[in-house]
């Protein structure tokens, strides 16, 4: 018979019952522990269960895999306090923080270690920290939902337009992504060990939505969060009503898109010189200039598209990032511009 214990002696965690420990009609805040301190203190994730009085899909919600991630965090906090199990059908699965460890000390990864929680799922009961975290989490809390959304932001000193990342080729995944409503989703699996690869294999389609920056609250952007959840749990039937329609111009970018990183080929100063995401090809997007004005090299949009990632930090070396370009053209292109024109469009990923 396998060990069913850890290195502690301890039972491994089971999975969270949700419909035993949180009653059908009942919403519970809790804490749940992952992981222990040096001092052997519980690490515990804030969580909020919404048991809904009717039946219906289980719906997770995760923030702050990465723990300087804090866009994510507003978006669960406001989640939680807005819905009641008499306004549901089926059950909310709200993780508040998910990354204790790196929420504490601000910083992406877990500490100490420079581990990637957001590359360590599912995880394993017997291994690093973060697998170890992983494993709870994915057991306990992703395993048996249904459906997932998981919010980041992009990693510090950058800063990414409001979007959707998903396997737009899974039908329910693809599903999600509509019913969220974001003007740009960016198709595809997504990265070994991360939450939403093994979360939509193992049968729970997950996207993830990323806003903004990191160590911040970006309200307009977390607004925004919010109506895409209400969407996508209409859709579900969570909610009463129905899902948004696309919101104006879309864009689904995939592998037949044309994309690149646009990197530095010299050191210096970084000055961005773009009034808005949607470049054409040879708009000058930035100006690198060496400290004595010596030197100076325009950075030009090598195609027409628009300026998904964009370095804040206005420092560089050669090969560091500066901006993250994918194609637009045809009818989006021209809804786009029309967006412009008329002062309606709000995508400003640097905001």
């Amino acid at each position: 018979m396998a060990d069913d214990t850890d290195a502690t002696g301890r039972d491994e965690p089971n999975p969270f019952r949700f419909e035993n420990e949180v009653p059908a009609g009942e919403k519970r805040h809790f804490r749940s522990e992952v992981s222990e301190t040096y001092l052997g203190d519980s690490v515990e994730i804030p969580v909020t269960i919404v048991n809904g009085e009717r039946d219906g899909p289980t719906v997770f919600v995760t923030a702050a895999l990465h723990g300087d991630e804090l866009n994510g965090v507003k978006v669960v906090q406001d989640v939680a306090a807005r819905y009641e199990p008499d306004e549901i059908a089926g059950t909310l699965v709200l993780l508040h923080v998910v990354n204790v460890p790196g929420y504490l000390a601000q910083q992406r990864y877990i500490p100490i270690y420079d581990q990637d929680l957001n590359r360590s799922f599912p995880g394993r009961a017997r291994s690093n920290t973060a697998e170890r975290i992983a494993n709870v989490v994915y057991k306990r809390f992703i395993e048996p939902c249904d459906y997932g959304i998981d919010l980041h932001t992009s990693t510090r000193n950058r800063t990414t337009m409001y979007h959707v990342r998903a396997d737009m080729a899974d039908p329910e995944v693809n599903r999600l992504a509509r019913a969220f409503g974001s003007n740009l989703v960016l198709a595809g699996e997504a990265d070994e060990g991360s939450l939403r690869s093994v979360a939509t294999r193992n049968g729970t389609p997950t996207i993830t939505v990323e806003m903004g920056k990191a160590h911040r609250f970006q309200l307009p952007l977390i607004d925004r969060a919010l109506d895409g959840i209400e969407s996508v749990l209409a859709e579900l039937d969570v909610l009463p009503g129905e899902a948004v329609d696309w919101p104006g111009w879309r864009r689904v970018i995939d592998s037949a898109t044309e994309k690149t990183w646009l990197r530095a080929d010299q050191g210096g100063l970084v000055e961005m010189l773009y009034d808005n995401p949607l470049v054409h090809e040879g708009d000058a997007v930035c100006r690198i200039s060496g400290h004595f004005s010596q030197s100076e090299v325009i950075v030009r949009a090598p195609f027409t598209g628009l300026l998904v990632g964009v370095l804040q930090n206005p420092v560089a070396a050669p090969g560091h990032p500066l901006c993250h370009l994918v194609g637009v053209g045809g009818e989006t292109l021209a809804e786009i511009e029309r967006e412009i024109e008329s002062g309606e469009f709000t995508e400003q990923p640097w905001a």
